[in-house]
């Protein structure tokens, strides 16, 4: 199994399984037994319940917490809103600040920010459609190098998917607490509250936030009952608390893609035991189980989805997350890296770590990042073309340290205005070293010579 190997240990326990209905409690006994909502919970906790979906959404779909707390979550003062300043403008989707352009485009590795802490170092790349909606998605880059203090953090508008791509995040979340490093992924639901602090040091990262629905594996069809992620690889939380009878947090909202602040006299991290099947998780990348063509053609990305976000229409998504890992190329007669192509779907790519083995002129960078939009022709730069034209092709390992990803979208995507201009990480000649070069190969056998 190749796991990965960390130099930072992991302190914390979990629970295994993917959209499993878990129970954990700090305390034995908090867990009430035979009902949900006692007339009183067990040592004087407070029921609280936690709901990811509408109370009437289909069985198989619904998913809920029950949390025992020591005070409800509803327990603060009024939420203002922060001074709008770098971060509303940094965060904005609303569509008329969007650029929604054809050309392909690729960005330098994002800056480190060792001034900021995770709050104020998210910035969103790209966008399509309305949290308020509850549709869409938005892909976001994080760079932070100051711990939260005596604060929350949680997002109104969708699921945190979180990939590191340096340093390690220490997340106390309600339901328990997670460490989180390169290769690894976490997704924190939509109004789940948490703080991060930075045991190593700076960090950076992307997040694909989803405005609608939740992150799910995705369906096998003809490959079967196994392989890709596996449910059982999945770890989740258990539950620790802190108790402080009197202490001044301070909790942000973001909402609407604003961010807003409230005070309250206790910690938001007061969740004694709960049970239920909506709360945060993590993955390790290194136990996906790859697949791939064993005889002739490279295969469809799809293979290599981790987790998807669904449409409305079923194998159509707002937001697939799809990796690239170290793994074997064995197919005949096969121009092995991904084929020109157009695509329907909006494509972002990430780079964790290592080299993409279909760009090789050194452009792509870990900590960078490309975005082909609907339509956007792209494919292998001259480089990777002719290298992979000519190629001896025998059994051949690629992407050894390495591991790149998509978030790939249904939807057209917009660019903020800090992503095509701001952060000034955009590569202005992105196409014309990637595909100028490309010569011309063609015999024409009807034309005289």
């Amino acid at each position: 199994m190749p796991v990965t190997n960390f130099s930072h240990p992991d302190p914390y326990k979990y629970q295994t399984g993917f959209d499993s209905h878990h129970e954990t409690e700090a305390i034995e006994g908090a867990l009430p037994i035979g009902q949900n909502s006692p007339q009183k919970a067990p040592y004087g906790l407070y029921t609280e319940k936690l709901s990811g979906t509408a109370f009437t959404a289909p069985r198989h779909e619904n998913k809920q917490t029950w949390v025992y707390r020591i005070l409800p979550a509803a327990a603060h003062e009024n939420f203002i809103a922060e001074d709008a300043g770098s971060y509303h403008t940094s965060m904005t989707t609303e569509t008329h600040k969007l650029h929604h352009i054809p050309n392909q485009l690729r960005w330098n590795p994002f800056d480190l920010d060792e001034k900021v802490d995770w709050v104020h170092g998210l910035h969103l790349i790209a966008g399509s459609g309305d949290p308020t909606l509850k549709q869409g998605l938005g892909i976001l880059m994080y760079a932070a190098g100051k711990d939260m203090g005596k604060e929350a953090f949680y997002s109104a508008d969708g699921d945190f998917l979180i990939v590191p791509q340096h340093g390690v995040l220490d997340i106390q979340t309600e339901l328990g607490r997670i460490i989180l490093r390169p290769n690894e992924i976490c997704v924190i639901p939509r109004g789940v509250r948490y703080r991060v602090t930075l045991p190593d040091g700076p960090v950076r990262g992307y997040i694909c936030e989803l405005y609608q629905g939740h992150y799910q594996l995705p369906e096998l069809g003809p490959i079967g009952s196994n392989c890709l992620a596996n449910p059982r690889d999945f770890q989740a939380p258990v539950a620790a608390f802190d108790d402080e009878e009197e202490s001044e947090y301070k909790l942000y909202s973001k909402f609407n893609n604003t961010l807003f602040a409230a005070r309250q006299n206790h910690t938001p991290f007061d969740v004694v035991a709960w049970h239920g099947n909506y709360y945060p998780f993590k993955y390790d990348l290194g136990r996906f189980n790859t697949i791939g063509s064993i005889s002739f053609d490279h295969p469809d990305p799809s293979i290599f989805t981790v987790l998807t976000g669904p449409s409305d229409h079923v194998g159509t998504a707002i937001a697939d997350f799809v990796i690239f890992p170290p793994r074997w190329l064995v197919a005949e007669g096969t121009f092995r890296p991904p084929w020109y192509h157009r695509n329907t779907m909006s494509e972002f790519m990430g780079l964790i770590s290592g080299d993409y083995d279909a760009k090789v002129g050194g452009g792509f960078k870990p900590a960078g990042a490309s975005l082909h939009n609907v339509m956007s022709a792209h494919g292998p730069d001259s480089g990777a073309f002719e290298g992979a034209s000519n190629a001896e092709l025998k059994p051949q390992k690629v992407g050894d340290g390495s591991m790149a990803f998509m978030f790939e979208s249904a939807l057209m995507v917009g660019v903020s205005e800090w992503g095509l201009k701001t952060c000034q990480k955009v590569q202005p000649e992105y196409n014309e070293h990637s595909w100028k070069p490309l010569k011309r190969h063609f015999v024409n056998p009807n034309k005289k010579a």
